[in-house]
């Protein structure tokens, strides 16, 4: 439940929370419920109840064992504002994010609006990034929470990228991500939905990284946008003690 990722913008992923429920087009074809089915079927005893919201104390203060600096997703298997997630565990969950600043944690969420009523009651250290996802204009509104948080780094992930997202702004991102919807029943990605997000990218001066196509076979799809690989990414906390 604290191992490294596949996932190409980051390293770890930590998941003192597992399962969560669908609440918008993005969670149609989840990743992370194929998954936690797929582990239920292997006899995972953490996924005994499918994908169903579970708290993990046990996994609580793993990160306090890490001494080298990591990279690391935080509850790449659910959705740590999730209404089923008591807001006691959520603090908990920063309080070992404040705890280790040696390691940089991003947290994505689809629940803005829980993010903005909870955020004044927790502790946003520089390690910790605080991101929400954006898949079509529908859910635009998630970036106007997103602004109103204390994270010191806020980022979007476009991902999946389901529509175009002309009125897209990003005063105040730090960092975007966007990428193609994978699996089965996977819907298709126009070249020039992600490439006008690269391009404002590019004019505003924000860290642009293109995950993937997408599709059945994503490896296959490949990661090249317009002929390069895009992995920009913000300064990791750590780098930024060592520059300080």
């Amino acid at each position: 439940m604290a191992q490294a990722s596949s996932i190409e913008w980051t390293e770890y992923s930590w998941n003192p929370v597992t399962g969560c429920t669908k609440i918008s087009s993005g969670c149609q074809n989840c990743y992370a419920e194929r998954m936690a089915k797929r582990l239920k079927r292997m006899g995972n005893e953490r996924y005994s109840n499918g994908f169903d919201v579970r708290m993990h104390s046990d996994l609580l203060y793993v990160p306090l064992k890490w001494r080298k600096p990591r990279l690391v997703f935080v509850n790449s298997m659910s959705d740590i504002f999730h209404e089923n997630v008591p807001e006691e565990f959520i603090i908990e969950i920063f309080k070992t994010m404040n705890a280790c600043p040696q390691h940089t944690f991003q947290v994505l969420t689809k629940r803005s609006r829980r993010l903005n009523k909870m955020s004044g009651k927790l502790n946003w250290t520089n390690n910790i990034w605080m991101g929400v996802t954006v898949e079509n204009k529908d859910n635009i509104f998630r970036i106007d929470d997103l602004r109103k948080c204390p994270a010191k780094l806020k980022f979007i992930s476009c991902e999946p990228l389901l529509g175009p997202l002309n009125n897209l702004q990003l005063d105040q991102i730090d960092w975007v991500i966007v990428g193609g919807e994978s699996g089965p029943n996977a819907k298709p990605m126009k070249k020039e939905w992600a490439v006008a997000i690269r391009n404002l990218c590019e004019k505003k001066g924000v860290p642009f990284f293109f995950k993937q196509w997408g599709g059945w076979d994503r490896k296959a799809c490949g990661r090249i946008l317009e002929g390069e690989v895009w992995n920009q990414m913000p300064q990791l906390a750590h780098e930024s003690q060592l520059i300080l």
